[in-house]
């Protein structure tokens, strides 16, 4: 037997490794549980290579639980240790380490104790008042030890009996900690970090109550199946547990491997109550750095639902986090899956990144990867790409607006949707438009951001032979603000912006039938001032079957407020500004023949002053007072 003190001057090493060591106890579980996985995976590895002689069996991890005695134990069938290697990692390289970390790391932040010295094993101590090690190594001859430590300097190693190869972690829980005596926050803890580790890991309840199974025989007396006392049938597959974890995900395989249902039924795994993908992208680099993983393009709402931090990054199969803003592009941020790499460098609390040249080269990947699958897709099954555009618009804009390297690949499968529900690419519009420019020589591209509230304005456009598509999300805003900047020879003008007549560099339209006298009796009339409006009337000789009157928005203003709505930019400044609002009077809409030849000058005004709040109607700019004193006046009216 060996007594001693673990070589160790500063004698408050042992409560901050208690309370300090992570930030989020439960991580000591991932911290035992991958040091299983290693153990195992070393003894795999020393067999293949014939230094591990014999047959090694299976090889398992096993989590026990006994809230009897307060224990949970992690056991593997690794490589264990001698005597000469307990005392070696347990009490000289670690401890060494760790009066170097708490030299450089006291009184820092606790995300920055743990990691660069192999201390995960210390993590029990966070969450133990005593920890036991039985550990018995590989090689021939050896004999087990039992390594036991209360959380002071003081240890013991002692000769113990352990019959088969491997190490058990034996945590005696403390008070503060009774809730990892609970079989639901351990299952839990243990699906959440160890969920697709490479070992089988099985879990066990050790007060459960353990059922006896009895034969179920079917007509024919044959034995067919054996049930409990319950009779329930357990699981097939040898009996027993079922491993907690797979140990072979996804994107640990080739895709060359791998189906539609295989990909669709590992999404289902992550994400149990989400609907189908649309479809997925499998990383898989081994240089310059080493990445894996599998990422799902989801399904968006038109509720706009949206989820971030769905992405869950992992370390040679270890969960390590899901925050993955520095790795994964932000606008790739509402994508979902897994991406697992050893080569991302993690601080000392294994949870958030440092800055390293490797991220950037993963982000600059995955954004290439993104780019190009969205071109195949839209090359290869392009109607099929066009009925997911509502989800795939929404990751497409973003990273339109946000990473000039994808704008510039975006242009090959960007596509735009007009209002009788064609697509077009942006070199698509241009054929199909080429006369649509401005005064400027730019191509305009019309949009409506509701087509049914628009409808007025939408028809004139088509009645003149333009293309209006549709922007009608919660990112086109944005989106239409950034890109105009970015594409020299196009510019973006709603389709309420002016009267169709106007929008593009075409002839004039018609000459007013109205005399000049008419026509300045009109401009007077419809001037009435509009509180919280600040109207310009302008009388026009527009075809026949146009409407009377059209309310129009200068589209730089309109932007502004509505920018000033969502809070951006100047928003206090634009909120207060009124409404700058062009009411076009069709001076060849026979109605006006009437109204000008009202004697009744109290009716005229009437009639005039309701067909200009019809047209502040269609843009939404008719409220409170004006619109109660609408709605009675036409009744009057009526009557």
């Amino acid at each position: 037997m060996q007594k001693g003190s673990i070589r160790v001057q500063t004698e408050n090493i042992f409560p901050i490794i208690k309370k300090f060591l992570y930030s989020e106890h439960d991580i000591f579980i991932r911290e035992l549980v991958s040091n299983a996985v290693d153990a195992t995976q070393k003894l795999k590895t020393l067999s293949s290579i014939g230094e591990a002689k014999g047959d090694i069996g299976e090889l398992r991890i096993d989590i026990t639980l006994d809230a009897t005695n307060k224990t949970l134990t992690i056991s593997d069938r690794g490589v264990g240790m001698t005597e000469e290697e307990v005392d070696k990692y347990l009490n000289q390289v670690a401890f060494s380490g760790a009066e170097e970390f708490l030299e450089k790391y006291k009184g820092q932040n606790e995300n920055n104790i743990i990691g660069h010295f192999g201390l995960g094993f210390y993590s029990s101590f966070m969450v133990s008042e005593k920890v036991e090690v039985v550990t018995k190594s590989f090689k021939e001859g050896a004999t087990a030890v039992r390594w036991e430590c209360d959380g002071s300097p003081e240890f013991s190693l002692t000769p113990a009996e352990k019959e088969q190869r491997g190490t058990d972690i034996i945590l005696h829980i403390n008070e503060e900690s009774k809730d990892f005596l609970d079989v639901y926050k351990v299952k839990s803890t243990l699906e959440k970090f160890c969920k697709f580790l490479p070992v089988a890991i099985y879990f066990k309840d050790a007060n459960e109550k353990v059922e006896v199974l009895t034969e179920v025989k079917n007509e024919d007396g044959e034995v067919d199946a054996t049930s409990d006392s319950n009779g329930a049938i357990p699981p097939s597959g040898g009996g027993g547990a079922l491993p907690l974890n797979n140990t072979a995900p996804a994107w640990t395989k080739k895709p060359a491997d791998l189906t539609k249902e295989d990909y669709e039924n590992f999404y289902r795994e992550l994400y149990p109550y989400n609907e189908t993908p649309l479809f997925w992208i499998h990383l898989n680099v081994d240089y310059p750095f080493n990445l894996t993983g599998v990422l799902y393009f989801p399904k968006i709402k038109n509720s706009y639902e949206i989820q971030k931090d769905k992405i869950q990054l992992y370390s040679n199969q270890v969960f390590v986090t899901d925050e993955v803003k520095d790795i994964v592009p932000e606008f790739l941020m509402l994508l979902q899956g897994v991406i697992d790499s050893p080569d991302i460098p993690l601080n000392v609390s294994r949870s958030y990144l440092q800055g390293d040249p490797n991220v950037k080269k993963i982000n600059a990947h995955i954004t290439k990867k993104v780019a190009d699958k969205l071109e195949e897709l839209f090359k290869g099954e392009r109607e099929e790409y066009q009925k997911k555009w509502e989800s795939l618009g929404l990751f497409v804009k973003y990273g339109m607006m946000t990473d000039d390297k994808f704008l510039e690949k975006a242009n090959n499968f960007f596509v735009m949707e007009d209002t009788t529900g064609k697509f077009h690419t942006k070199e698509e519009y241009v054929t199909a438009t080429a006369t649509q420019k401005n005064k400027d020589g730019k191509q305009v591209i019309l949009y409506t951001t509701n087509p049914v509230q628009q409808d007025t304005y939408i028809q004139q456009a088509i009645a003149k032979g333009y293309v209006v598509v549709k922007a009608e999300t919660l990112v086109d805003a944005a989106f239409i603000n950034t890109v105009e900047m970015k594409w020299n020879d196009f510019v973006f003008t709603r389709v309420d912006a002016d009267i169709a007549d106007n929008l593009i560099d075409k002839t004039e339209g018609a000459e007013s039938v109205l005399t000049k006298d008419e026509a300045e009796k009109l401009k007077t009339l419809f001037s009435q001032p509009q509180e919280g409006l600040n109207i310009n009337v302008e009388v026009k000789g527009l075809s026949t079957d146009a409407p009377p009157v059209t309310a129009t928005r200068p589209e730089q203003m309109r932007r502004m407020k509505d920018m000033a709505a969502s809070g951006g930019g100047m928003a206090a400044f634009y909120a207060q500004m009124p409404d700058e609002v062009a009411l076009t009077v069709n001076g060849n809409h026979s109605i006006f023949k009437n109204i000008l030849s009202q004697t009744d000058t109290t009716q005229q005004e009437k009639l005039v002053k309701n067909l200009a709040d019809l047209a502040l109607l269609s843009q939404g700019l008719l409220t409170g007072k004006n619109l109660t004193q609408f709605i009675s006046r036409s009744v009057e009216l009526m009557g």
